[in-house]
């Protein structure tokens, strides 16, 4: 199938793994016309971790679900990896996010009739890797989560932490070039929290894995190494005294 990859690929500037450019989003329901934003432009370099905070219904997730292909512009582009999304079919746009990208959710969404081991393999399988070696590498990770001793239970003999844990796992199996995270810890009492987010930090530092965390916890938002508020349908970097 022909992907247009001549008018896909686009050169990203030194060090980029996603790119927005004078993004748009709108929301049509009958006659009426919802605008969530209009030409934000955004960046993030390799190994960069960002967070995203702003007001319930200010479109973070719906930034993110932009950025990782799930949802398609109204107005602007968006690159992974040098490609263009828009100039990709719907398979490609699939594969692409497979390797490029990993997700973790408020809620985990693995697949519950799959143990731990088996959900985090998936995305390798996906990319046509033999099993033995997809089951290496997602054990590996599910022990350096702490879930080593995990592999073989389903997520509904798992704990809150556990399940989120795993899904910090699954979304970094295919050492992707960015992970997407949309309150992640959110559903999770304070000390767990802490407790996923900082595996989930040194998993992406010891991977060079960038990170877009959209949160309402300004805590966590102070350890990574930009901080922007979505307000308005404009992004505005927050200096160190407004997080």
């Amino acid at each position: 199938m022909n992907e247009r990859r001549d008018s896909g690929q686009q050169p990203m500037h030194d060090g980029e793994v996603v790119r927005a450019e004078h993004l748009g989003k709108t929301y049509a329901e009958g006659p009426l016309r919802t605008p969530v934003f209009d030409g934000l432009d955004f960046s993030v370099e390799a190994g960069e971790t960002v967070a995203i905070l702003g007001a319930s219904g200010a479109g973070k997730s719906t930034l993110l679900h932009l950025l990782g292909g799930l949802d398609t512009p109204s107005a602007g582009e968006v690159y992974v990896a040098g490609q263009k999304m828009s100039a990709l079919s719907d398979a490609a746009r699939g594969r692409l996010r497979n390797r490029a990208l990993g997700f973790v959710y408020q809620f985990h969404h693995l697949l519950p009739e799959f143990t731990a081991l088996e959900n985090v393999m998936l995305p390798v399988l996906l990319n046509g890797t033999p099993v033995a070696a997809a089951a290496q590498r997602a054990q590996a990770l599910l022990e350096a989560v702490g879930l080593g001793h995990r592999l073989e239970h389903k997520p509904g003999e798992l704990s809150g932490g556990e399940r989120q844990r795993a899904a910090v796992a699954r979304a970094l199996v295919n050492n992707p070039a960015c992970v997407l995270g949309d309150e992640p810890t959110g559903n999770l009492d304070e000390k767990t929290a802490a407790t996923v987010f900082e595996q989930m930090l040194e998993l992406n530092r010891a991977q060079r894995t960038s990170l877009v965390l959209v949160t309402h916890d300004r805590r966590l938002a102070r350890r990574l190494d930009r901080v922007l508020e979505l307000h308005e349908g404009r992004l505005r970097e927050l200096p160190p005294d407004e997080v």
